[in-house]
């Protein structure tokens, strides 16, 4: 992905709202299935990190990120934006 991609999806997840958000208990494989969930029905998802959560919001990023088979867009404070691209219908072309 280059800079100009990851830009464009930075432009577009301004506009919205976390959906998730990852707490005390960290990454779990309940909250890995939401995220995946997701990324199939909106290809872009911001979650919020919490103070309680065990980990910042870089490691958290990553960890979703490569769980999930997704791109880390960026990590703002304790905003993770993520991007993966669906295999029909996308809505987002990069």
């Amino acid at each position: 992905m280059t800079s100009k991609d990851r830009a464009y999806l930075r432009s577009l997840a301004n506009t919205i709202e976390p959906i998730l958000q990852v707490g005390k208990g960290g990454i779990s494989d309940n909250l890995i299935k939401q995220v995946d969930d997701a990324l199939d029905a909106r290809e872009l998802i911001k979650l919020t990190v919490l103070e309680t959560s065990p980990d910042d919001g870089i490691d958290i990023g990553n960890e979703l990120a490569s769980k999930t088979n997704s791109t880390l867009v960026q990590v703002m404070g304790r905003k993770i934006t993520l991007y993966r691209k669906r295999k029909k219908d996308s809505k987002i072309n990069i």
